[in-house]
């Protein structure tokens, strides 16, 4: 253990101690420990079998000294161990926002069990900080500020800020005369659910070696830039003011589609394909596939001749993570994967009934012009109260209200009446059975007491499934990208009874969801389960979302025929579970 991680462990044991209103001398004990060690010369895992030396160091004493053994010989300090169960892991993470500490920790805690960053923002969008002291908006807008940076400086951005971001890099090089195709890489391209950064490959005639300095010279003069990090004969790198990094590569057309695989990635597919490409008797790089006896060039134009030429079909970028799709391709068997134009209808969507923004006749008027055929209407329940969810008697006029509107459309497009119904602590639903009887969606959903144990939560979910009215499993793991790791729940059990009852597992393509993962999504294909995507808008514009999710499912291998809501209206009801 280097002296780095024993001073990070002295000193998060401080905070804690200060959390938990410890001793004020046993508290700068431990700080003072924690900058010895961090400011010593010596490695102190060199001499921790040694007590004369460890408290020979200036801010080391007894006890210390047998705090720093015990780290060297179990790899933690059982004190802090012993505060994290009392106060869980996460309360760590806070201590990361800017200008916190451990007393504004303490309040959080003390007042209002907050003990994680998405706890204290969601507390701030719930307004419930305004019930504690020394808090006004001006210290309450400072500290969600804090949280926005400290989520944007976290290394990962969501898959709609990093196209986005993309989108406004490429809008600004498509200005320079002679860059004539823009294409992102990377892992944006291959669709993955958060990105570390942005890869932009450019070609046209301003991007051939001979004239290619003007156009670097543009592209490192882009007015967001916070940092340029490099800029090379072909190559620019920066840094953008919300922390993303985005590298830009200026290419001769000829070399344009060797540049796109390789630059997609991943990191292994390449591996694989370099090493197939070797076999062949060939070299892959990013400028072309060449032989390797005398360097002539087989292929660089396109990546479809690339992969032709190694014996293998065109592999979709989504599927490039060595997954098996090298294999596949050599075969013939990849999949016809899923596209958005096969989605013909989204059926989880929120009114200003509950906390959406629109009218259930916005939401159909918008549905109808993205070309879907139906839609279902699913407001929240009661037991989200800072929603404005609905009981059973709001629930009924509610179902009352959609239907005309459905009746308004003329058949032009399906208005389903539907539920999120919220999943109690318990399992049991938050509507009474007589009104999910007269929804033709019902969806259950987790939204509250993320906490409990696996079996516990598992057990919670397997009962709501019970439920003969319910017909999807709503964002199954209830993660949030970036803000809240998934609850801890037996996803492949109640995958496999859901399959039984017929239930269907929802992939919910808002960007900061994406709930079920690929990796889950592949495991509900593997059980035989059915598949719902929908977008859970509160807007009409969130319905866009759509095409995030789909590139989920086609990371997953999932076809047209394996979602239920490719099919018509009458055939999607069907295929979900009967109605008793």
């Amino acid at each position: 253990m280097d002296n780095r991680t024993i001073a990070q462990l002295l000193s998060e044991t401080a905070d804690l101690l200060e959390i938990s209103s410890g001793d004020p001398f046993r508290i700068r004990s431990y700080r003072r420990a924690a900058e010895a060690v961090e400011s010593s010369t010596i490695q102190l895992s060199t001499i921790a079998d040694d007590p004369k030396k460890l408290l020979a160091i200036p801010g080391i004493g007894k006890g210390m000294a047998a705090n720093i053994q015990e780290m060297e010989r179990a790899g933690t300090l059982p004190l802090r161990e012993e505060l994290l169960v009392k106060f869980r892991p996460s309360m760590l993470e806070l201590l990361k926002l800017p200008g916190m500490g451990p007393k504004s920790v303490a309040l959080f805690w003390d007042a209002l069990g907050i003990a994680s960053v998405d706890e204290l923002a969601a507390a701030i969008d719930q307004g419930r900080l305004n019930t504690l002291p020394r808090f006004g908006q001006k210290q309450i807008d400072k500290l969600k500020k804090g949280i926005e940076d400290y989520r944007r400086n976290s290394g990962r951005f969501l898959i709609d800020e990093a196209e986005t971001a993309a989108e406004k890099v490429m809008a600004y090089l498509r200005a320079f005369p002679g860059i004539d195709r823009l294409t992102p890489a990377g892992s944006l391209r291959r669709g993955r659910e958060t990105a570390g950064d942005v890869d932009i490959l450019a070609t046209g005639p301003a991007c051939a070696e001979d004239c290619v300095a003007a156009a670097v010279e543009y592209t490192a003069a882009y007015p967001p830039i916070s940092d340029l990090l490099a800029k090379g004969q072909n190559k620019v790198s920066f840094r953008l003011r919300n922390g993303l990094q985005v590298d830009v590569r200026l290419l001769p057309e000829a070399s344009y589609g060797a540049a796109l695989q390789y630059f997609t990635g991943s990191k292994m597919h390449n591996v694989s394909i370099r090493q197939r490409a070797l076999k062949h008797g060939y070299t892959l790089s990013e400028y072309a596939l060449a032989r390797v006896d005398d360097g002539s060039t087989v292929a660089a134009a396109t990546e479809e001749e690339i992969y032709a030429a190694l014996g293998l079909d065109w592999i979709p970028p989504e599927l490039r993570e060595n997954n098996g799709e090298i294999e596949a391709a050599a075969e013939h068997r990849l999949p016809t994967l899923i596209e958005l134009k096969d989605i013909r209808g989204d059926v989880h969507m929120h009114t200003d009934a509950t906390d959406g923004r629109n009218t259930i006749r916005e939401m159909a008027d918008a549905a109808l012009a993205r070309g879907y055929e139906y839609i279902a209407i699913t407001d929240h329940s009661k037991n989200l109260a800072m929603t404005n969810g609905l009981d059973d008697a709001r629930a009924l006029e509610h179902i009352r209200r959609i239907r005309e509107v459905d009746a308004e459309m003329g058949g032009r497009l399906r208005v389903f009446p539907g539920i999120e119904v919220d999943i109690l602590g318990d399992g049991a639903l938050d509507l009474s059975d007589e009104v999910l009887a007269q929804m033709d969606v019902v969806i259950a959903s987790v939204h509250s007491l993320f906490n409990q144990p696996m079996e516990q939560m598992t057990e919670r979910v397997l009962r709501a499934l019970e439920n003969p009215h319910v017909r999807i499993l709503g964002h199954p793991t209830g993660r949030l990208l970036l803000r809240r790791e998934a609850f801890q729940v037996d996803i492949a059990a109640v995958m496999r009874r859901a399959a039984e009852l017929g239930v269907a597992m929802e992939h919910n393509a808002y960007p900061d969801r994406l709930d079920l993962c690929d990796r889950d999504l592949r495991l509900a294909k593997e059980l035989g389960c059915r598949i719902v995507i929908n977008t859970d808008s509160h807007h009409t514009s969130h319905m866009e979302k759509m095409r995030y999710g789909v590139r989920q499912l086609r990371r997953a291998w999932l076809t047209k025929n394996d979602v239920l809501n490719t099919r018509p209206a009458e055939g999607f009801l069907a295929a979900l579970r009967p109605k008793p």
